[in-house]
């Protein structure tokens, strides 16, 4: 009896008007959904980008951290080093530059310090060149080629950290401290010196 009953479940199986019947609940929510980890908020807002966040014109004079890719001169080559036949093949090497003067999406005080302090990197044409061969992966040499724009960027844009006043009194004791170490150095070398001097026979 059970061998027909399997049988006929195999004919049933390979019949071609077989549908198999699976029960799926819609209302299914996992515990790591949007719904879930933030139920006061809606879904849909996670996608959309506030206007004017990554727009230049509405505070020309601080750089925002959005670097407009469209705007950038971007090449690609073979990377150089170990590999294998993979690093003949595909160009992975990332060449970024863009002329510093012309950058609009630049406030002018930014341009200037950087054509100042990253002059080793502009080249005749006054563009700036940034590559990148850290990974075989062309991507990975691009985001890391903007990191290094947008860190360029923000080093010179960092404001100088002020010191409190504590911190001003204990460098002013350190320094106090270090030059009265090194006279007296000074002075236990010259005695020294005198030391060893030979006595002068009359």
């Amino acid at each position: 009896m059970l061998r027909k009953s399997c049988c006929a479940l195999v004919r049933l199986h390979n019949s071609p008007c077989w549908v198999p019947h699976v029960s799926r609940s819609s209302t299914y929510k996992s515990v790591y959904s949007l719904e879930r980890l933030y139920p006061e908020s809606d879904a849909n807002s996670f996608l959309k980008v506030p206007e004017g966040a990554y727009s230049t014109s509405s505070n020309p004079d601080k750089f925002d951290g959005h670097i407009p890719v469209d705007k950038l001169k971007i090449s690609y080559s073979r990377s150089s080093g170990a590999g294998g036949q993979h690093v003949n093949k595909v160009n992975t090497k990332v060449d970024l530059r863009f002329h510093v003067e012309s950058a609009d999406w630049l406030p002018e005080d930014v341009r200037q310090k950087l054509i100042t302090v990253q002059k080793s990197r502009i080249n005749k044409d006054g563009e700036l060149i940034i590559k990148s061969e850290v990974s075989r992966f062309q991507m990975r040499n691009l985001a890391d080629a903007l990191q290094k724009l947008r860190d360029m960027i923000e080093d010179i844009t960092k404001k100088p950290k002020e010191l409190s006043k504590e911190d001003r009194n204990f460098l002013r004791m350190s320094m106090e401290s270090a030059n009265r170490e090194r006279l007296r150095q000074k002075k236990l070398r010259q005695q020294t010196k005198r030391d060893r001097a030979a006595p002068v026979d009359l």
